[in-house]
């Protein structure tokens, strides 16, 4: 990944429990930084970069990531103690994700006029259960719209990577051919050609790409994990359970997906659910539990 200095802070991003925090570069471009002090830790930036680079090289539509030198001082006009304090936690070489201006999340409300073709929905699909990442649903999709203007048509663009790779929090031999309940997948209405994708994306999963993938993630991120007694040895560890998973797809590729109405109707019920029970005072207030969040669009972050 190439390496980039943040020269100005532009602004937090509240979306997500993160507090990332849009920047620009001395190359002069804009990035979402992900910050090396945040709760999520460094394991979420090592998710982020294998998982999204690992996208890229199966030909998915992937911000690039840069590594991102930031200095707190630049962000010194920062109102908010909570975001400094993370800040002040992040000095030194955090991550970038190449900012989409104008781009927004692909909501349920967005999803209702967007098509997706069966293929593309089955790749992203089918690189989510190989790589464990339980946080693309209905509810959070982690996919952009972009661009939204001009005659170049809109196209779905992977973001967010942080929750997957769920074995690397416990290196305790989780069966590579687990199976995940991806039935709300964001995608698993457009009828995804899971098996299409597995046909032809399990191929290009090879051990030598794995390699080439993990080795983007700096050593630093790697060297205080417990268990291992190098860099070296936890990156063979991501590529052994990777490899290994792929050559098992037949047992964990997801083909049961619910249809827009079967989840609505599942909706209808939890609501209902939600509100037998409650006094009669409080069925007045709307039950915004599970709710989709309210379009974001990130243009709006550079005032």
């Amino acid at each position: 990944m190439r390496k980039v200095t943040a020269t100005r802070y532009v602004a937090p991003l509240r979306s997500g429990g993160s507090v990332p925090g849009v920047v620009e570069a001395d190359d002069l471009g804009t990035y979402v930084v992900k910050f090396t002090g945040s709760a999520q830790g460094r394991k979420a930036l090592v998710a982020e970069v294998i998982v999204g680079e690992l996208a890229r090289a199966l030909g998915l539509r992937f911000p690039e990531l840069v590594l991102v030198h930031f200095d707190p001082a630049i962000a010194d006009d920062e109102p908010h103690q909570e975001v400094r304090d993370l800040h002040g936690a992040s000095a030194g070489v955090n991550l970038g994700m190449d900012y989409l201006p104008g781009a927004k999340d692909f909501t349920p409300e967005v999803a209702k006029d967007f098509r997706v073709d069966p293929l593309e929905a089955g790749r992203i699909v089918w690189l989510d259960a190989l790589t464990a990442n339980v946080d693309r649903t209905v509810h959070s999709s982690n996919l952009m719209v972009w661009p939204t203007l001009g005659t170049v048509p809109p196209r779905l663009w992977l973001i967010d990577h942080g929750a997957a790779l769920v074995f690397h929090h416990r290196w305790d031999g989780t069966d590579p051919a687990k199976a995940y309940d991806f039935r709300h997948h964001a995608l698993g209405h457009y009828a995804p050609d899971v098996r299409a994708a597995d046909a032809e994306l399990a191929p290009k999963v090879t051990e030598e790409l794995l390699r080439q993938v993990v080795a983007e993630v700096p050593d630093a991120w790697l060297s205080a994990e417990p268990g291992f007694m190098s860099p070296g040895e936890v990156r063979d560890a991501y590529v052994a359970y990777l490899h290994a998973r792929v050559q098992v797809s037949s047992a964990w590729l997801p083909t049961d997906f619910p249809s827009r109405e079967e989840l609505a109707a599942e909706e209808a019920r939890r609501a209902a659910r939600t509100q037998q029970g409650r006094p009669d005072w409080l069925k007045r207030v709307p039950d915004l539990h599970g709710k989709p969040a309210a379009e974001q669009d990130w243009s709006v972050h550079l005032g």
